[in-house]
């Protein structure tokens, strides 16, 4: 700026972006900013104050464009503009090609560009413009490729500016006569803007581009072992079966051969039984027919002779002890046989349900992933010594909730573990270069924050919510989804009971499920961490309406 002027450059600089003023606003406390930038900033904390003078306010002020100091920005712009079209030619341009053509002999490299013939010269042909009165008045500029890109049509000058509102290349004079208040800045400043812009644009592209090179090749290792895994489990089903069928029939042979044989044996034990019942009759008949002859003798004397000495029948089995009910046999091994039928029958009903999920492949591989990541689950308690002061802690160390009632600090002293600001608690033990899952019950809590976080993670003061916060979590908000690190942009809708937490920290991701549904609610990928990871709970106060309920740290055998 001109050293003529009253006011210096940096009364014009905004404390956040560092650059001169755009659509400024001024705080209660008396700062001024950029309207965007103090409006991203407060986005990004939990409570509205000043970045300069932290002086914080109970309610965000309602900020309206400052027209006195956005007039002296504008200003301003303008004397910055003047000042540095008077600096040296070499500082002035825009860009210029590595090698520009003379326009008169087109063989030989330019030395200069004149604005106003806008031609290109190399060292004989720019001779004229050194001798001749006229041509000395000229401007002479470094070569520049392209003059239709680099000099105004209309007024024959350098576009040194950009329009932010119209988004177009100015030369001075467009920029004081047709966009005097307009948001204006240098093509440079622009330029290397934008160049960073696009720098971060390919660093995401070729991030995005890598992450799905190894997506593809991840799925064409689980294509080539879902390949593999799929023929094994062909082979040794169908040899199960085969097996199981061969049982079945050596099972059913082994039957028929008891059946037969028991049926043997008990026919071959009645016929006895009937021959020596056949030998009785038939003895007890003759000693019947000899009684009726006796008894029918009227001689007296020849009675007595007659009459036996020993037992007038023969002798006989005692009917009582013989109790043949050999049939009762086979209705029990009947009741055995289709006992162990039906259990079979049952066996092979849930065979044939189970073939049928595979068949409809409705979230079988969501319950299959959820299935793996269980396997690494480990056991959770939480470290009341970095507990909120306003958070309660359960004996067992399983549960957390906001404690509405409590005094803020009470008889507590502040340590330099415990989190002041955020309604936060870490897990007492820490994790690294390993795979660990845990589950979560939320219940029907209306807001809520899960995650995991490195030790070093602030503890005292805002958080800003970014990539480099040292924390991946996720956040409730009544019926969505928001990541920590994108505010404001659902990455799931709708509510959940219970969430899995599952890190893979060799791979570097960070999985969240909802265990009741076994469907994902949001994946970290690409993550590179340098410190051990800690289980972060924040239960979140009252915001959203009744959030009382306690976060409960269970385990996947509970549901």
């Amino acid at each position: 700026m001109a050293s003529s002027s009253l006011f210096s450059e940096e009364q014009f600089l905004c404390p956040i972006c560092l650059d001169v003023f755009t659509r400024p606003v001024s705080t209660p406390c008396g700062h001024n900013f950029c309207l965007s930038c103090i409006t991203s900033y407060w986005n990004a904390i939990p409570v509205s104050k000043c970045p300069v003078c932290t002086e914080s306010f109970d309610r965000r002020p309602d900020l309206k464009v400052n027209t006195f100091i956005s007039e002296l920005a504008s200003q301003f712009k303008e004397l910055r503009v003047m000042g540095a079209h008077g600096q040296k030619e070499d500082e002035q341009q825009i860009s210029y090609a590595s090698s520009v053509m003379c326009h008169v002999c087109e063989d030989k490299d330019a030395i200069k560009s004149c604005l106003e013939c806008q031609m290109s010269y190399c060292g004989v042909h720019l001779e004229p413009h050194k001798h001749y009165p006229e041509l000395q008045r000229h401007t002479l500029l470094q070569p520049i490729e392209s003059f239709e890109n680099s000099v105004c049509s209309l007024h024959k000058r350098l576009l040194l500016l950009f329009c932010r509102d119209d988004d177009v290349v100015l030369c001075d004079l467009c920029a004081s006569s047709l966009h005097r208040k307009h948001d204006l800045i240098s093509v440079e400043r622009e330029y290397t803007d934008k160049l960073r812009e696009l720098g971060t644009a390919q660093a995401k592209a070729e991030q995005m581009i890598q992450e799905r090179v190894q997506k593809v090749q991840n799925v064409r290792q689980s294509m080539a072992q879902s390949q593999t895994e799929s023929k094994d489990l062909i082979a040794n089903s169908t040899q199960d079966f085969t097996e199981l069928v061969s049982e079945l029939k050596k099972n059913q042979a082994e039957l028929i051969r008891v059946v037969e044989e028991r049926k043997n044996m008990v026919e071959e034990e009645a016929k006895l039984f009937i021959s020596d019942m056949e030998r009785e009759i038939s003895e007890l008949q003759e000693a019947a027919t000899k009684l009726r002859e006796l008894k029918s003798t009227k001689d007296q004397a020849y009675f007595l002779r007659r009459y036996p000495n020993s037992s007038v029948l023969p002798p006989t089995l005692d009917l009582s002890s013989f109790k043949y009910n050999r049939h009762r046999e086979f209705q029990f091994m009947s009741k055995l046989f289709q006992k162990s039928l039906s259990q079979l029958q049952a066996l092979l009903g849930k065979l044939s349900t189970e073939i049928n999920k595979i068949s409809s492949g409705k979230n079988l591989s969501n319950n299959a992933t959820l299935t793996y990541m269980q396997q690494f689950e480990v056991c959770i308690t939480l470290d009341p010594s970095t507990a909120h002061p306003q958070l309660s802690i359960s004996s067992d160390r399983k549960q957390v909730k906001y404690n509405i009632g409590a005094d803020f600090w009470g008889e507590q002293i502040e340590t330099p573990s415990m989190f002041t600001e955020q309604l936060a608690v870490l897990g007492d033990q820490g994790f690294a270069s390993c795979k660990f899952y845990f589950e979560v019950f939320v219940g029907q809590k209306t807001e809520w924050c899960l995650g995991v976080a490195t030790a070093s993670i602030p503890r005292s003061g805002a958080m800003l919510r970014t990539h480099h916060s040292g924390l991946w979590g996720i956040w409730f908000l009544e019926d969505k989804f928001e990541t920590f690190s994108f505010p404001e942009m659902a990455v799931h809708v709708g509510k959940v009971e219970r969430v899995g937490v599952f890190v893979d920290c060799d791979v570097g991701e960070i999985s969240f499920y909802d265990v009741v549904q076994a469907t994902p609610i949001y994946s970290y990928t690409g993550c590179f961490f340098t410190e051990e990871l800690y289980p972060y709970f924040n239960p979140c106060d009252n915001e959203y309406g009744s959030n009382l309920d306690p976060m409960v740290i269970v385990t996947a055998s509970d549901q």
